[in-house]
């Protein structure tokens, strides 16, 4: 698949991303209203309470309206602070290391990241370090960044992941897992990982990182795997950390993973799998806060995005949220799982999160929240706009009921707790479903606040589907359930209010 350009990336108009699917690249507004008009004389549905079909047109699609605030240039990479200037830098080749993408590089890696680490901490002077990685191939097995650090890809520089398992060492199981998510005990160390760090960048002038997950994957779907695949990069207990202007392949397991970390920016990525690569998802912020992931965009077999925060009664007893998280400006596609998910590991709590101007394609879910009984935690306070979904089968889904836990010691009375998701102007076209809203019998979820959406394209026969969950509506098209009443602009303004 041809990847958009990033121009296209950093377009914030999702209506407009969506007719430039359709090919039409310059159209004006006046041919946006008929375009809309077609559809709806196309797709007009009937419900069991009205005989005629009500079309909402979102209100920042009409020519004589401004786009919303969130359509914007804004950025939250003020998230990460700018470090000191680079004293030293060093090229990876006055390490020994070939770029010939078959001569092992991991120990030239290692050495090189030492030798930073020992000239920062010996010398007072000597402010930010940095490695730089010419054009070539490098295969590398795991090693571990420093603090202060920069880590620079030219252009035409790939580092390669080792095909040798053995390069990939077993580290202890994250606290909030209690063991590795696939396998129990250990896990695979991530590529490139970092640990109780400040100061670190990953960068460079649209130098790409290659997992060359295959090998992985093949194990996960012929059930050899002996312990949990490694991700691509993970940052543990970290702070301060930028990865900007790369392109990231071909992971094990999640891409991108920032675990108990705060002031996380991810920004102008892209990231890309197999659509059937097994739980290769984008970016996952897990047990984080002050996250910003912005302007990226994402081809994968799960998740583009996913906030999470520890599993079950070991995320419970650990007791670290992510909270505080903007996702934005997020294009790209998934055929098994969400543009943007929240959960199913979730058991620290997740709170305040900001989603907006989001544009996902031949996917199976938009937005989906996903918790079950025996997660615990919470999800307050998350708001989600400006969406374009087009060839998505469920445009927003709440489920439950995976049955996935890490071991016999999990609480089915740890109930979750979900409250305040507010979600407005969603546009979506050739969606199968209605919006799918499940929540949980002992636990409903409270507060569901839902304006301006249109769905175009479903069956006159497509009802929304919800269960154990209470909220309002305003200007949704078709109606939505019972459980979530139609007011008007005014009362919604009063009882829907993301804080």
């Amino acid at each position: 698949m041809q990847i958009p350009p990033l121009s296209s990336i950093n377009d914030h108009n999702p209506l407009m991303n969506t007719f430039r699917l359709f090919g039409f690249i310059k159209i004006k507004h006046s041919l946006i209203l008929v375009f809309l008009f077609l559809i709806t004389i196309i797709t007009i549905q009937f419900t069991g309470t009205n005989p005629f079909f009500s079309l909402v047109i979102p209100a920042w699609t009409k020519p004589e309206s401004t786009k919303p605030e969130s359509l914007s240039d804004s950025s939250c990479s003020e998230f990460f602070s700018m470090i000191g200037e680079e004293t030293i830098s060093v090229s990876i080749t006055e390490f020994g290391g070939v770029g010939d993408g078959r001569t092992s590089n991991t120990e030239a890696f290692r050495n090189a990241v030492e030798y930073l680490k020992g000239e920062r901490k010996g010398k007072k002077s000597v402010g930010v370090v940095r490695l730089n990685v010419p054009k070539g191939r490098w295969v590398t097995g795991s090693f571990n960044l420093t603090s202060d650090f920069v880590l620079f890809l030219d252009e035409g520089a790939v580092i390669l992941g080792s095909q040798d398992p053995k390069d990939w060492p077993i580290i202890e199981p994250l606290p909030s897992y209690g063991r590795g998510r696939e396998r129990l005990g250990g896990r695979h160390i991530s590529l490139i990982h970092g640990n109780g760090l400040r100061n670190v960048v990953i960068t460079g002038n649209n130098g790409t990182i290659d997992g060359q997950g295959k090998m992985w994957w093949d194990q996960w779907w012929n059930r050899t795997l002996e312990h949990t695949r490694g991700h691509l990069v993970e940052f543990m207990n970290s702070n301060n950390i930028l990865i900007s202007n790369l392109t990231f392949r071909n992971s094990p397991f999640w891409t991108i993973h920032p675990v108990y970390c705060s002031n996380v920016v991810v920004k102008n990525m892209t990231i890309l799998a197999p659509l059937n690569a097994p739980n290769t998802d984008g970016v996952d912020a897990d047990s984080s806060m002050h996250v910003c992931i912005e302007d990226c965009y994402i081809e994968s077999g799960d998740d583009l995005v996913a906030v999470k925060s520890g599993w079950d009664q070991y995320g419970i007893k650990y007791s670290r949220p992510s909270s505080d998280i903007i996702i934005r400006r997020i294009s790209g596609t998934t055929p098994t799982c969400s543009g943007i998910g929240i959960g199913s590991e979730m058991s620290g709590g997740v709170s305040n999160v900001t989603i907006e101007d989001i544009h996902v394609w031949n996917s199976a879910a938009g937005v989906r929240i996903k918790a079950d009984v025996g997660r615990g935690g919470y999800i307050f306070n998350i708001s989600i706009s400006n969406v374009t979904l087009d060839r998505v089968k469920v445009p927003i889904k709440f489920s439950r009921g995976a049955n996935d836990h890490p071991d016999d010691g999990w609480d089915p009375k740890a109930f979750p707790r979900v409250k305040g998701i507010f979600i407005a102007n969603v546009v979506s076209f050739n969606s199968k479903k209605a919006p799918e809203l499940l929540g949980i019998k002992d636990s409903p979820y409270e507060d569901i606040c839902m304006k301006n959406l249109s769905f175009f394209g479903l069956s006159s026969s497509a009802r929304w589907h919800c269960e154990y969950v209470s909220g309002f509506t305003s200007q949704v098209s078709p109606p939505a359930c019972p459980q979530l009443p139609l007011i008007t602009e005014d009362n919604y303004a009063t009882r829907c209010s993301f804080t």
